[in-house]
């Protein structure tokens, strides 16, 4: 092989050395780099899920705690002081890893409470009225103006997982996780509800089922032998969101057709997993 031929022989490009490429241009606004990096995904520089992520972390950096936290109504908390017998079944039915330990009222947060420093406790019948005290980890406290990005960031550098968020009052607004931040980036991260396997519907222990919103109501019917009708909607989900009169939130609950029906997962647009319970 000549020389020559050698030469015109050019190693393929880095996905780095593409994408520095394409911001040739110098691109002075946000959108502007959107707008090349979706140039760029169209040519095939750049993978559709890369721009996805992308996309995401520069979301976050516009986005406010207060639009993604969990409000204060559906925090799932303990109670200082109270019987184990008053707070455990709630943790159990949650199935959540930590939870805002409160005082005498919702606001006076006294600390976050791990399920899995609880566990061994109970295990060993250790478990007392008071016990608890000795197994809280320091609250983070936030406001509900600040910049997702920036709590990322904390989150990372306190190895912490949950902040309280208060608003201008410091009274409590609601709660916000990593997972709630995380999701903003890479899209929906699977809870500890969400079953991987095919099936739409899962059989649980004492009668309950787990169902994924997007089942057609024909597959509903066929596994239940119910008769919710399908003219007007074709997933259990929209037929859901109807008797609630709007897009439920976790923890929202509802009956119809014979099923008592709570939200396992929810983002605010759309329902993604109910539980269901016969009766």
């Amino acid at each position: 092989m000549s020389d020559d031929s050698s030469s015109s022989i050019q190693p393929s490009k880095s996905w780095l050395e593409r994408i520095s490429q394409v911001f040739t241009d110098q691109p002075e606004t946000l959108q502007d780099i959107m707008d090349i990096l979706r140039s760029a995904e169209t040519r095939n520089v750049l993978e559709v899920d890369a721009l996805s992520i992308i996309e995401g972390a520069m979301q976050v950096t516009q986005m406010q705690v207060r639009e993604v936290m969990i409000p204060r109504a559906q925090m799932i908390t303990v109670k200082d002081n109270v019987d184990p017998s008053d707070y455990l079944s709630s943790i159990i039915e949650s199935a959540h890893s930590r939870f805002p330990v409160i005082g005498e009222t919702t606001d006076e947060i006294v600390g976050i409470l791990l399920a899995k420093d609880l566990l061994p406790l109970a295990l060993k019948g250790e478990l007392k009225k008071g016990t608890i005290s000795d197994l809280l980890r320091p609250a983070s406290i936030i406001p509900e103006s600040k910049r997702l990005n920036e709590l990322l960031k904390e989150f990372k550098q306190n190895r912490n997982h949950m902040a309280i968020v208060v608003d201008e009052y410091g009274g409590i607004s609601g709660l916000v996780t990593i997972e709630d931040v995380l999701e903003q980036i890479v899209g929906e991260i699977e809870d500890e509800h969400d079953f991987e396997d095919e099936a739409m519907i899962k059989a649980l222990p004492e009668g309950e089922f787990n169902v994924k919103a997007f089942t057609t109501i024909e597959e509903f019917n066929d596994y239940f032998e119910s008769q919710i009708p399908d003219s007007e909607f074709d997933t259990i989900g929209g037929y859901a969101i109807k008797h609630f009169g709007r897009v439920p939130e976790r923890g929202d609950s509802t009956q119809f057709d014979g099923f008592h029906v709570t939200v396992l997962n929810s983002d605010g647009r759309t329902v993604r997993l109910l539980k269901m319970i016969r009766g």
